[in-house]
């Protein structure tokens, strides 16, 4: 019994030192961290179409087929300029616009603690009124919904200012 016991403070210290260690790397780093993953080079559009989804659930995008319910998030109807998209962007929290054109924009999510990134691209389709959106994490495979929150979020910001 006395084993299990320092067996179990083992790996109770193992694990508080590895999450001690993990805290400190966060706190001291400043800009990308080990948890940043590499920038996709699959993004932009081509003939107005957004990269595809992987198969991983963390990720949504308005051109992804509407029957593929854990990828399919409809566009955001828009009219306007592309400066309010890029407002409405930068207003949300932990946002960092990195290129905008007349018709697309690109911006990086970083999660507060171990600085997650995930990739916001917004297509905006004039002629039709609509911006199609592809939200995607970097890293992992679940996101517990979080890009599809994103997208909802930005989408009621365009939509209460109209």
């Amino acid at each position: 019994m006395l084993a299990f016991k320092r067996l179990l403070l083992a790996a109770c210290l193992l694990a508080a030192g590895a999450a001690a260690g993990v805290a400190a790397h966060t706190a001291l780093t400043h800009g990308d961290t080990m948890f940043a993953g590499k920038r996709p080079q699959n993004l932009g559009y081509t003939d107005g179409r957004l990269a595809p989804c992987k198969s991983t659930p963390n990720c949504v995008s308005s051109q992804a087929d509407p029957a593929d319910r854990e990828h399919y998030i409809a566009p955001i109807p828009f009219r306007g300029a592309m400066r309010r998209l890029r407002r409405a962007v930068e207003s949300m929290e932990r946002s960092t616009v990195i290129s905008a054109t007349e018709s697309y924009l690109y911006a990086e999510y970083r999660t507060p603690l171990l600085r997650y990134v995930d990739d916001l691209e917004l297509f905006y389709d004039e002629r039709s009124g609509l911006v199609h959106v592809r939200s995607a994490s970097r890293l992992g495979r679940r996101d517990f919904g979080v890009n599809r929150k994103r997208v909802e979020a930005l989408r009621a910001i365009l939509l209460s200012k109209t």
